[in-house]
């Protein structure tokens, strides 16, 4: 288990590697929830442009409701899985509609039950969008927390559920974003393991 100055130390120097992030610019829990939706198995610099094309014509559930899931797709498209996703992103709509008065809700339980909301992505919306701590985990976090040593998870929803045993809550905001933007520079796994066994956070392979 890493120390509490272990921890402090991997967040301060990934600080100074992090890029500027496209999809923060999504400030509203509307926006965040749409936009990370779009964005699974997708690159941020697809995403971002389909995301505000959307949002332009959609900025509310209400007016997503209204478009056809044939117009949604060929707003979004080329973000992977982009029939899917169009199929997803009117339902939840109409769902936030119904259940919610067209405001996104802020419980993870309840996001999680939005069509195409996972953990990842209702944990993301409930950080970014509502400053609420939580660690949201995808393949980046996953494979860093447990080349750091932090972890020993095969899954990532098991290394969500360890990393909130060992990082304080004041970190958890972080994570995703700064792990995300490193593995993302680093473009290789074999550059990513030199950066960090340079940095004296692994043993030099």
């Amino acid at each position: 288990m890493p120390s509490q100055s272990d921890i402090k130390k991997v967040i301060d120097l990934f600080k100074q590697q992090k890029p500027n992030v496209p999809l923060e610019a999504f400030t509203s829990p509307y926006d965040v929830l749409i936009s990370t939706v779009m964005s699974a198995r997708t690159n941020d610099d697809t995403t971002l442009p389909a995301a505000k094309r959307l949002l332009t014509k959609a900025p509310n559930p209400y007016k997503l409701f209204e478009l056809s899931e044939e117009k949604v797709a060929s707003l979004i498209y080329p973000v992977g899985f982009y029939k899917t996703k169009a199929k997803n992103l009117k339902k939840l709509a109409e769902q936030l509609i119904t259940d919610f008065n067209g405001n996104v809700p802020n419980k993870k339980e309840e996001l999680v039950a939005l069509a195409g909301v996972g953990t990842k992505t209702a944990n993301l919306v409930l950080n970014r969008a509502f400053g609420k701590p939580a660690i949201s985990v995808d393949t980046h976090v996953h494979h860093i927390s447990n080349l750091l040593g932090w972890v020993n998870t095969k899954k990532p929803e098991d290394t969500e559920k360890e990393l909130v045993k060992i990082i304080p809550t004041r970190y958890w905001k972080d994570v995703n974003s700064l792990f995300v933007s490193l593995g993302r520079n680093m473009k290789t796994r074999k550059r990513l393991e030199q950066f960090l066994a340079e940095n004296g956070l692994i043993k030099k392979l």
